[in-house]
């Protein structure tokens, strides 16, 4: 397993433990929960490993590294 996937593991985990819905960009519905996050989010200025939506807006991106790299919020 390389480092991104199990990052992203990790990433999807935390996600769902904080109440979010995990989708895919190929069938979003960013409504279908107050909390949705969509993997591999397409954006103006190219592509987010996560787009966060709250009752259908989004509000924030999350992009998924090894743990070697960035930094963590916990």
């Amino acid at each position: 397993m390389t480092p991104e996937t199990k990052a992203r593991i990790n990433v999807d985990d935390m996600l769902t433990e904080a109440g979010y819905v995990l989708q895919d960009w190929s069938n979003i519905n960013r409504t279908a929960a107050h909390g949705v996050a969509v993997r591999e989010a397409l954006t103006h200025s190219g592509p987010v490993d996560y787009m966060l939506f709250v009752d259908g807006e989004p509000v924030g991106v999350v992009e998924a590294k090894a743990e070697d790299k960035g930094s963590s919020l916990l």
